[in-house]
């Protein structure tokens, strides 16, 4: 009982900690890039210092484990690929590359279509202008 009362406790500061933090360091960009390059650049030497302790995570060994864990947490493919590409799979959307000509055309027309529709408004416009 007590256990988890500091547990929602320490979790709880953390969070109000990070609120107060992001919402001082949105203000300044370059820092908050360097704070957090920093702390992520610790983080990972951290890890890597712990992992150096155990023998099981040299060589095969750590490219097992972390390919595994990628995998369980769903990382590895969201990571590597990146998640653009992702959702341009999921809509079935086409790389340019893999684009016909005819979509292409299409394309140009409907921009060619909107900039003659913005011509007439300015021109429009101008006509209002001239009347009063």
């Amino acid at each position: 009982m007590f256990l988890t009362h500091w547990w929602k406790r320490t979790l709880t500061f953390f969070d109000k900690l990070e609120d107060h933090i992001r919402a001082r360091l949105s203000r300044m960009p370059i820092i908050y890039a360097l704070v957090g390059g920093v702390g992520i650049v610790l983080f990972w030497k951290g890890v890597w210092e712990m992992a150096e302790y155990v023998p099981a995570l040299t060589g095969i060994g750590s490219v097992i484990l972390g390919t595994a864990l990628l995998l369980a947490t769903g990382l590895l493919v969201s990571f590597f690929i990146g998640d653009s590409i992702l959702i341009s799979g999921f809509k079935h959307d086409k790389k340019l590359a893999e684009k016909t000509a005819q979509s292409l055309k299409t394309e140009t027309d409907l921009i060619i279509d909107v900039e003659r529709k913005l011509a007439d408004i300015e021109r429009e416009i101008g006509e209002l202008r001239e009347r009063i």
